[in-house]
């Protein structure tokens, strides 16, 4: 199993399929995009499905999740789902996506064995979120938001970032929005991982403000503390439930203790933390032909190096090399 030094055991696995992505959200890189990975660097689809294999059938993984970049761009995602489907025992799979593309894929997914998919956003104005994505696609992702409901890719999640000046204001109208159509909705405290290193603290909204921008309008009850468990997000009952929403309070309310998280990037690092400075090479070990053996012993050894937390409030913190789109979310 892979276990740290702390006794913390990773059984959530985040799988970044590509490091590219077809929206341009501030929080994250550049109008003008980044320096994709070459093509030859990145994970085949046969190395995926090998190493995620051996995370089920061999190291305890129980949580497959597909990421990016953006994920729909890989074209041999309903693949990738399909043999990850089949392994045995079969971990609960899902995928976060910006939506585009969600709408003509969602049945096709479903198909191949994925079980629900958190998708991204941050505004219901079509104006804040050209602003904020850099790209007119807002109907797009609503149009995903619809398929993936439709094809029972349940229960759908919303992940909802929101910055000071753009989009607190829409706190209500999203949790409105979503309630509506029977998603789960999760607000996310932004975190330092943009690729222009411009994340300020002060200009984060905070955990603590967004619930309370949220209960000038609805009655939020804490959920029952105990079902959480290693789950990031803060859970509270919507007017007495059952419908819930959740805030994930990265920055100032850390769950580091509770994590059961690795990544494997797209190139195939093995990242124990979002804001990890190191990482262990899987890929340039497989393509030498190393055996399975060979790279669960590496991957144990490379979660047991996990650190306590994530360090953002250390003094000394920097803000890993690699931006978001590059780790997997």
């Amino acid at each position: 199993m892979l276990v740290d030094s702390f006794g913390r055991v990773a059984t959530d696995l985040r799988v970044s399929l590509t490091d590219r992505c077809n929206l341009r959200c501030t929080y994250c890189m550049p109008p003008e995009g980044l320096d994709w990975l070459p093509k030859p660097d990145l994970l085949t689809a046969e190395e995926i499905i090998r190493l995620v294999r051996l995370g089920v059938e061999r190291l305890g993984i129980t949580e497959v999740r597909f990421t990016g970049g953006e994920p729909l761009l890989r074209r041999e995602l309903p693949e990738i789902v399909a043999a990850t489907a089949e392994l045995r025992p079969r971990p609960q799979i899902s995928l976060t996506t910006n939506g585009i593309g969600l709408a003509r894929l969602a049945g096709v997914l479903a198909g191949a064995g994925l079980d629900r998919v958190n998708v991204s956003l941050d505004t219901l104005d079509r104006e804040v979120f050209v602003r904020l994505a850099h790209r007119d696609r807002l109907q797009d992702v609503l149009a995903g938001l619809a398929a993936a409901d439709e094809a029972g890719l349940t229960p759908v999640k919303v992940n909802a970032v929101l910055m000071r000046g753009i989009n607190e204001s829409e706190a209500v109208p999203l949790l409105r929005y979503c309630l509506d159509r029977g998603y789960e909705l999760r607000f996310i405290e932004q975190m330092p991982l943009d690729a222009q290193h411009g994340w300020r603290r002060e200009n984060m909204v905070t955990a603590d403000e967004i619930i309370g921008l949220l209960k000038d309008s609805f009655d939020l009850t804490e959920d029952d503390p105990a079902a959480r468990g290693s789950a990031p997000a803060e859970l509270f009952l919507v007017d007495g439930g059952p419908a819930r929403v959740g805030v994930i309070g990265s920055v100032t309310r850390p769950f580091c203790g509770t994590c059961d998280r690795v990544r494997l990037t797209a190139d195939g690092q093995i990242r124990n933390c979002l804001f990890a400075r190191e990482e262990s090479d899987l890929r340039t070990a497989m393509r030498s032909g190393a055996s399975d053996d060979d790279l669960a012993a590496r991957w144990i050894a490379a979660v047991a190096r996990k650190k306590a937390g994530h360090g953002i409030d250390d003094p000394g913190f920097l803000q890993p090399a690699r931006p978001m789109s590059a780790i997997g979310g």
